[in-house]
C-alpha cells in the first residue's frame, strides 16, 4: 500500500472513528450493550466524564480526517492512549469477574482503533497532505 493510499484510508478511518466516539459511545454504554462498554457499579459521573473526553477526541479526529498529515501528533496520541487505556482495562477485566464483558466490548474496540490508525500511518518519509 502506498503512502497516498494510506492517507486516503486514514482520512476515512479517522472520520469513522471520530463519528463513533462523538455519537456512538454513549448509546453503547447506556442502551445497546452496557455490559461491554460500561463498568460496574455504574457511576453516572464517571460515565459522563469518559463520554465527554471521548466525544472531544471524536471532534478532533473528525477535524484531522480532512488533512491527516497536519495532525500526526493527535493520531499518534490516539494510538498510544488507546493502547494504554485498553491494556489497563484488560488487566482490570481479567482480575474482576464482573468486568469480563469489557474484554469483548471496549477493550478490543480500543485495540482495533489503535491498530488501524497505526497501520494506516504513512510509512515513508514526510507524508503528503493528501
Amino acid at each position: 500500500m502506498t503512502d497516498t493510499d494510506r492517507m486516503t484510508w486514514l482520512r476515512f478511518a479517522l472520520g469513522i472513528f471520530g463519528a463513533f466516539l462523538l455519537v456512538g459511545l454513549y448509546p453503547l454504554m447506556n442502551w445497546l450493550w452496557p455490559a461491554g462498554w460500561a463498568w460496574e457499579p455504574r457511576q453516572s459521573e464517571y460515565e459522563q466524564m469518559i463520554v465527554g473526553v471521548y466525544a472531544t477526541l471524536g471532534v478532533f479526529l473528525l477535524i484531522a480526517s480532512r488533512k491527516p498529515a497536519e495532525h500526526l501528533s493527535l493520531i499518534r496520541f490516539t494510538i498510544w492512549s488507546s493502547i494504554v487505556h485498553a491494556t489497563i482495562m484488560a488487566v482490570q477485566g481479567m482480575h474482576d469477574h464482573t468486568e469480563r464483558a469489557n474484554l469483548m466490548g471496549d477493550v478490543p474496540a480500543l485495540y482495533v482503533m489503535a491498530f488501524v490508525l497505526w497501520f494506516l500511518l504513512p510509512k515513508g518519509g514526510k507524508p503528503s497532505a493528501a
